[in-house]
């Protein structure tokens, strides 16, 4: 039997700390200049990418649209199915491109990205284990079983203290 992952912990993210570590994010790749552009994956990609072009003074921001998810019987083998729903065709595989996300989690997105522009540069502000040997810069790692709740996914409520939660 394989073991599923359970997300015993959850970081919840603000529009600040997202702002604040894309921006981190931009300072990293800053030292590698200069850009023929960006490639924002979607849709989680969009936000992270926007703050760095404008930090990075980039213009041509473009998108990879995948749709990945797990349906109940790929999860309990560990496969999850990726959908590309648009392209993005770069000449010389990709070099000197920027791949922006917002995470790399288990890297099944990662991979396919990948094959599309494998000269490209990968970046994402938040890195799980599994799939950070699949990109180039990220800005913060959290643990596997870590559930990251983005600005966009979540509103305020109230939340038990974590010991409680045993």
């Amino acid at each position: 039997m394989t073991e599923t992952i359970r997300h015993a912990k959850t970081f919840p993210v603000s529009w600040e700390e997202l702002h604040r570590h894309s921006k981190a994010l931009a300072w990293r790749l800053l030292e590698r200049a200069p850009w023929r552009g960006i490639v924002a994956v979607t849709r989680g990609g969009l936000v992270p990418a926007a703050i760095v072009a404008r930090e990075l003074d980039i213009r041509l921001v473009d998108t990879i649209c995948v749709a990945s998810y797990q349906d109940l019987g790929a999860a309990e083998h560990g496969k999850s199915a990726v959908t590309v729903l648009k392209r993005v065709e770069a000449e010389d595989e990709g070099a000197g491109f920027l791949i922006i996300d917002d995470l790399v989690d288990t890297g099944h997105t990662a991979k396919a990205v990948r094959e599309m522009l494998p000269k490209a540069h990968f970046a994402t502000v938040y890195a799980k284990p599994a799939g950070r040997p699949l990109v180039d810069t990220f800005v913060t790692e959290v643990s596997q079983d870590t559930w990251i709740l983005f600005p966009w996914d979540i509103e305020p409520q109230f939340a038990p203290p974590i010991a409680g939660r045993r």
